[in-house]
Parts: C-alpha cells; structure tokens; sequence
C-alpha cells in the first residue's frame, strides 16, 4: 500500500508540473523581452544625448550623432533637433523598440521609446 502512495504522489508531481512549466517559461520571456527594451530605452537615452551635445556644440549635427549611437536600427528612429529658447537646444529621439522574443513579443507589439534632452549651446566666442 506505501508503494501505491508513493507512485500516486509521483504522477501527481508529474501533472502539476506540466501544468505549470508552460506558465514559468511565458514568465521568464516575458522578463527577457522587457529586459531587452529596458536595454533599448537606455541606448535611446544615450542617443538623445549624444545629439544634444552635437547640437549645442554645432547647429545641425544632432540627427547624425544620435544616428551614429551603435545597438539602435536607424531604420526605426527619428531625431529632431529644435532651440529651446534661452540659448538652448532640444533634442527628442523616438524608436520604435523590436519585440522578437517568441510568443511574448508578438502579444506586446513594438512599444515607441521617447528621449528628450535639453542642453545650453555654446557659443563659438566663449573660452
């Protein structure tokens, strides 16, 4: 009779992990693709600093400095560059984050990931 018990438990063990194995592995590419855009909004950011710092520094160079920010599809970014008024300039970068981790990535679409920096320009007469 103890054998049967312990036969009965195993199965059980068995069923309760199939059932939940499906549930942990959702779970898990879920915190690996929010991981990734995590990433992807941190290269984003950098970005937006990037060409914020060329665009004070010189009028018109802020799209091709946070072009230039590796990690980031230029296909999927847009920069614009505008004065913030007060001799400042205002940088904004949105990317449209990929989402190709199986199965979670299709249910989350591709979430737009926004950075704004403001930044005083130089002058080229300051020392």
């Amino acid at each position: 009779m103890i054998g049967g018990r312990i036969r009965e438990a195993r199965g059980q063990a068995t069923v309760e992990l199939a059932l939940a194995l499906p549930v942990v592995v959702l779970a898990l590419l879920l915190c690996i693709q929010v991981a990734l855009v995590a990433q992807a909004q941190v290269l984003v950011v950098d970005a937006a600093r990037e060409g914020a710092r060329a665009e004070a520094v010189r009028a018109g160079a802020a799209a091709e400095a946070a072009l230039a920010t590796p990690g980031l599809d230029q296909d999927r970014m847009s920069v614009s560059a505008v004065g913030g008024g007060a001799g400042t300039v205002r940088v904004i970068v949105r990317y449209r984050a990929r989402t190709d981790v199986p199965l979670v990535g299709p249910l989350l679409g591709e979430p737009v990931l926004t950075s704004t920096v403001v930044m005083r320009s130089e002058d080229e007469g300051d020392d």
